[in-house]
Order: C-alpha cells, then sequence, then structure tokens
C-alpha cells in the first residue's frame, strides 16, 4: 500500500472512530455552555438550557430532548422571554446545517409560553440576527406540536395583541384532531375571539401535508365558522373549507381580506373557500344580504399586475329594492335652513379611495324585486366592471312598469370628484303602472318611451345629478285615462258629480310629453303637455335637483262645453319628497286636487330615463313632436 493510501485510511478510521464515540457518547450536557455562548454571540440574547441534554444521532434527522429551556427577547420587547418552555423534543436536519442552515423537522413543546413581537420599527423578536430585521436568520420550523402552551402575537404598528391558549387533548374518534385552542385580543384594532380544534402537528411549512382545521369566531362585527383543511399554515398555501361568514356590511371585510366589497345591509352567507397559489376561489355560496337571497362564485386572482382582479357571477331569486339603498348612498338627512327634510337622492358618499386597489369584472341578476308600491320595479340585470378606478354598469338593465330601462352608468374615481355619465333608454312602460299608488290611474292604457343622457360629477348621487346636463324626454303616443282625472283637472264641477254618481271611464290619449332640458342640475322644462278628447294640460316651469325643489304651472284647455269649469291655473310647488298644490285664490279649490295632480307630474319622473316616440306617425302626437324641440334629437 503506497503512503498516500494508507493516510487516506487512517482519517476515513478516524473519522469512524469519532463516529463510534459520538453515538455512545452518554453525557451531552457539556455541550450546554458552549450552544448558549454560540446563540448569544450569534443573536445578542441569552439562552439557557437548565435540564439535562439528550441526543440521539441519526442521519439526516438528529432527535434532541431537554426541558427548562428559556431564549430572552432582544431589549425593546415587553416580555422578558421569546421562549419559556418546561420540555421540549426536535428533530435537526444535519444536511441544511452543514449549509449552514438550521432546519428542525419537527418540534414538539410542552407547557411552553411562546411571545411573537413586532416593533414600531418593523424588528420582529423571531429573527435571529442582532438587529432582528434579517429575514433569513431565522429558524425554520416544519411542524410543531404544543401541549399546554401561551402564544402571544403583539404588533403595535397593526393595533394587534392576540393571546392564544394551546393544549392537546386525546379523543379515539378524532386522532387527527388533538389541539385545541382559544385566542382572544385584538385584530387591527377589532375585538378578536376565536376557538377550535386542529391535528396534532401544526404544519407550516409542509407543501403536501393538508392540515385539519375546525374554527369559529369573531373579529369585530364579522363572525365566521370553517371546517377543512389547510396547508402551510405560515402562507396558507393551499385552503379547501366549508365556511360560514356574516356581518354588518360587506365593506367591513376590506381591511380583513384586502378585497374591496360594497356597503351593505347585515349579511349571512355559506360557501366552500378554496386557494390554490394566487387565486382565491368563494365557490357555490348562497346567503341572504338584508332581505335579499344571494348565491354564486367569486375569484381573486392576487397575481395579476397592477392590483388583484375579483371575478364573479351572482344570482339573486329575489331581490329587496332597499338592500341596494347602502349601495348607492340612500338615506334621510337634514335641512339645516327649514329643519328636518327627508331627501329623495342619496347623499352618502362612495369610497372611491378603495377603487384603485382591486379591479373587478362580475355579472347580477336578480329574478324578481320586493319594492315599495311607489317603485314599479320587477327584475334587474347587469355587468359591472371596475378597472383602474373606473366603475362601469353596461348593461344595465331593468323591468320597469311591464317595460324596460336600460342602458349605462359609468363613474370615473380617478380625480378628486367622480365623473359621472348615465345613458338609459325607457322602453314601452305601461302608463297604469307607472303610478301604482293612484287609483284613478289604475285603469290608465298606454306604453311610454323615453330617453335619459346626463354627464355630471360629485361624490354622491345627489351632488352628481345636482351638477347634471343632459336632457329628460318622454312620450306617450296614445292611450286611455281616467275621465274623471280629467275632468278633475279642469274642475269641470257637473260632470265629476255625474261620473262620481254613474261611475267612471276612461277616454282617449292623443298624446303626452315630458321633454326636458338639464343645465347644472335644474330640469326646464321644454314640452310638458298631455292631450286627451277631453282637455289639453300643459306645464312650464323647473324641477331643480340640486335642492330637490320644483316649481311648476299648470293650465289646461277644456275641449268642450262645461256650464261650471273653473279652469284654474295650478301650482305645483315645494320639495321633490313632499310636493304641494296650490289654484288661483279667487277660484273654487277642489279637494284631493294635490293628489290628481301627483298623478299628473310625478316627481319620480326624476328618476325615469327619455323617451322615443311611436312608430305611427299619423298621430297629433307625432304632429306635435315634429314641431317641437324634441323631433330634432329622433
Amino acid at each position: 500500500m503506497s503512503s498516500s493510501g494508507k493516510w487516506i485510511g487512517g482519517i476515513v478510521l478516524a473519522l469512524l472512530g469519532m463516529v463510534l464515540v459520538l453515538y455512545n457518547w452518554s453525557n451531552w450536557n457539556v455541550l450546554r455552555g458552549p450552544v448558549s455562548r454560540i446563540v448569544e454571540n450569534k443573536t445578542g440574547r441569552q439562552l439557557l438550557i437548565d435540564g439535562d441534554l439528550i441526543m440521539h444521532l441519526r442521519w439526516p434527522n438528529t432527535r434532541i430532548n431537554t426541558s427548562h429551556l428559556r431564549f430572552a427577547n432582544p431589549q425593546w420587547a415587553e416580555a422578558k422571554d421569546m421562549i419559556d418552555v418546561k420540555n421540549v423534543a426536535l428533530s435537526l436536519h444535519l444536511p441544511s446545517l452543514l449549509r449552514g442552515a438550521v432546519f428542525l423537522t419537527e418540534v414538539r413543546l410542552d407547557e411552553a409560553n411562546v411571545a411573537l413581537e413586532k416593533s414600531l420599527d418593523g424588528r420582529k423578536n423571531w429573527l435571529l440576527d442582532r438587529y432582528q430585521k434579517d429575514e433569513n436568520s431565522n429558524v425554520k420550523i416544519n411542524t410543531l406540536a404544543v401541549n399546554k402552551g401561551l402564544l402571544t402575537y403583539k404588533d403595535p404598528l397593526q393595533k394587534t395583541d392576540i393571546q392564544a391558549d394551546l393544549s392537546t387533548t386525546r379523543n379515539p374518534a378524532r386522532p387527527d384532531a388533538a389541539l385545541v385552542f382559544k385566542a382572544r385580543g385584538k385584530y387591527i384594532g377589532l375585538p378578536l375571539e376565536a376557538q377550535g380544534s386542529g391535528g396534532s402537528l401544526l404544519s407550516l411549512r409542509d407543501q403536501t401535508l393538508a392540515y385539519p382545521i375546525d374554527i369559529r369566531g369573531s373579529i369585530g362585527p364579522t363572525s365566521a365558522s370553517a371546517q377543512g383543511h389547510v396547508t402551510s399554515l405560515l402562507t396558507f398555501s393551499t385552503l379547501n373549507l366549508n365556511i360560514d361568514l356574516r356581518g354588518g356590511s360587506l365593506a367591513q371585510l376590506y381591511p380583513l381580506i384586502g378585497v374591496v366589497l360594497p356597503d351593505t345591509p347585515p349579511y349571512k352567507t355559506k360557501g366552500r373557500l378554496i386557494r390554490n397559489a394566487n387565486l382565491w376561489r368563494y365557490e357555490k355560496f348562497n346567503g341572504l344580504i338584508g332581505k335579499s337571497d344571494i348565491s354564486g362564485t367569486l375569484d381573486v386572482d392576487t397575481n395579476i399586475s397592477p392590483r388583484p382582479s375579483l371575478k364573479g357571477n351572482l344570482h339573486s331569486k329575489s331581490l329587496n329594492f332597499a338592500d341596494l339603498g347602502p349601495l348607492i348612498g340612500s338615506e334621510t338627512t337634514q335641512s339645516p335652513a327649514n329643519g328636518p327634510r327627508e331627501r329623495i337622492l342619496p347623499t352618502s358618499p362612495f369610497r372611491t379611495e378603495r377603487w384603485k386597489k382591486m379591479d373587478a369584472d362580475v355579472t347580477l341578476k336578480a329574478d324578481s324585486i320586493i319594492r315599495n308600491k311607489a317603485l314599479p320595479i320587477n327584475n334587474l340585470s347587469t355587468h359591472l366592471r371596475m378597472r383602474n378606478a373606473v366603475l362601469t354598469l353596461d348593461p344595465l338593465k331593468f323591468g320597469v312598469a311591464g317595460g324596460t330601462l336600460a342602458g349605462s352608468i359609468r363613474l370615473d374615481g380617478n380625480t378628486s370628484t367622480i365623473q359621472a355619465s348615465t345613458n338609459l333608454k325607457a322602453n314601452k312602460l305601461h302608463l297604469a303602472q307607472l303610478f301604482p299608488t293612484l287609483e284613478s290611474a289604475k285603469t290608465s292604457i298606454g306604453l311610454v318611451n323615453g330617453e335619459f343622457e346626463l354627464q355630471g360629477k360629485g361624490n354622491n348621487v345627489a351632488n352628481m345629478l345636482g351638477s347634471s346636463n343632459g336632457r329628460f324626454t318622454l312620450v306617450l303616443n296614445e292611450g286611455e285615462i281616467s275621465k274623471f282625472l280629467m275632468e278633475t283637472s279642469g274642475l269641470h264641477i257637473l260632470e265629476m258629480l255625474q261620473i262620481k254618481l254613474g261611475g267612471d271611464r276612461n277616454i282617449k290619449i292623443h298624446c303626452g310629453i315630458a321633454d326636458f332640458g338639464v343645465k347644472q342640475g335644474v330640469m326646464q322644462s321644454r314640452t310638458l303637455m298631455l292631450d286627451t278628447d277631453i282637455t289639453r294640460l300643459t306645464a312650464t316651469g323647473n324641477i331643480d335637483m340640486r335642492t330637490e325643489t320644483l316649481d311648476l304651472t299648470l293650465t289646461q284647455k277644456s275641449k268642450k262645453f262645461s256650464l261650471i269649469a273653473l279652469r284654474p291655473t295650478i301650482h305645483v310647488r315645494g320639495s321633490l319628497a313632499k310636493p304641494k298644490a296650490s289654484v288661483d285664490k279667487t277660484k273654487l279649490a277642489s279637494r284631493g286636487l294635490g293628489v290628481v295632480l301627483l298623478g299628473a307630474i310625478n316627481p319620480v319622473l326624476a328618476l325615469i330615463p327619455l323617451v322615443e316616440t311611436g312608430k305611427s306617425q299619423n298621430t297629433e302626437c307625432a304632429r306635435l313632436i315634429n314641431t317641437t324641440p324634441v323631433a330634432a334629437r329622433h
């Protein structure tokens, strides 16, 4: 054998001898001092091992057991120790140690207090460099088991302070759910309470081990329960949970999940929450928002640049129209000058500061709508898109008064004041259904068409309409209406009495036109007329959407002789919510005249889109349209 061969052989024999010595070594306590000094030199924090140190050398994972171990916190932390544990058992991955990294494949703690904390300047006590800022200077743990432990987590910058009690139970019926926990405290400033159970080993990094979990609790006004599996508790890389969620408003979820959702009434939903890498899915959920049922599927992709994207399809069998109020800012406000006054136009602001945080592409369909009798709406469908802080509803379609109201709405939130535009068309609205609360209009017959084009600016609906420019047109091309209603409008006293005694009937409508130009929120009448067999009503004036008031003057011209026909001039003034009608003080006013006028001039007209004329051109209405500004626009 050569001299070099003898040298190599000697080294191998020496190494084998060292391995045999270490393998049979029984007193590992001599390493407690050196290990503590190495840790303190690296971290600047003291490690104390008071119990016996026991090692079982294996490859690739060496087992280490000890007791009464404490690891100090940095000076800035509140708690004295980061870890204070009675018994510790861990598996050290030797190949990682040879590469200069500490990787513990498994850690078991018994009667442990673990205090995790972040400082106001971003330091983290679980980072082991001297300044607690190097994200690579930590001990990587794959799985963790805790028996009788207290875990605390504090982050003053995020207003978070949580304490969790952990204990291990033995349940033969659920061997995979041995860990029981109860947490309390604050999360992002909101009170938190939670309790539940999970598997005996916490899967912190294993991307293949599905960890069972059953949890229920609340954060602020939001409460939830979830059952299923999570992979990697540090990153939630995959989730598959049946979840029950409820709260005061969907918008309250934004600080919790980072997804922009609208303001809503109280809600509750059930569905399956699935995560795969960057894709989150709330699948086949159903529930209630206010009194409206809701179901569908929503997807959120967090890996799309420059912002996450929300996509989904929503469906409601029965939508309560009142539940849409918070979405558009509907509320009751006060008028400082005139005291309490109910407002019709919504005044709550849109939250445009959140619009740039997410894009969206969602369809919504409601089969039926529960509504107030004064709102003749029966269904809804729309396609909502949010891209780069621009919100569009296109197409937007309502079923209204037996016809349709369809078009688009666009809100641009890229400036401090929202730029808004609306383009809607009314098609074949039934005259009788437009005034469902007016008894004498229920037998009316006729189809109304219209157009509604407005551009405005403001951060709520009231300001948008109060600053708007555009046009508003409605056209009724032939129909029928209550004879009593028309006789009353002219105060034909004898004819009114005859109808009361003999019964009402319908008379023919030749034409009805409501044509307004809109400038700076003021609807100025250009043509406002209703022509029937008995009389022709015309009106002039304006409707001011800035102050929500109206000032209209109605005159009528009878087409028949009446022995007692007062034919007074009628003024309609006041607020849109409560208009008031008056007649010339020198002539007799009829009781109930205000109610009749509400049928002729409905304040809700300001919220109904404009008109297209009918197909027939050989009518009185067509002749009138051809001689007015309306004709030029059709």
